[in-house]
């Protein structure tokens, strides 16, 4: 299938400024501060990530979607929307 990535995505920190997430041999950081949503979460919620496409996380069990690209720069997607 075209587009579906073959390594999953991976939670490898949390602290109290945000999470890690590895991603092939890439490793991003998405602070709480550009990525609010996260800050209230469970370590289980955080965790269970998935990546269906190349520039496409998701996380189910907090019904969160992010473009990749949003997580390299967060610059450039500047409005952030709170739960």
């Amino acid at each position: 299938m075209l587009g579906t990535c073959t390594f999953p995505a991976e939670v490898t920190h949390v602290s109290k400024h945000g999470l890690w997430l590895l991603l092939a041999d890439e490793e991003l950081f998405l602070s709480f501060e550009d990525f609010p949503w996260f800050r209230g979460a469970t370590i289980e919620q955080i965790c269970e990530v998935e990546w269906p496409t190349e520039n496409h996380l998701f996380w189910p069990l907090l019904d969160i979607d992010l473009a990749v690209e949003s997580i390299r720069d967060p610059s450039t997607f500047p409005l952030i929307a709170v739960h």
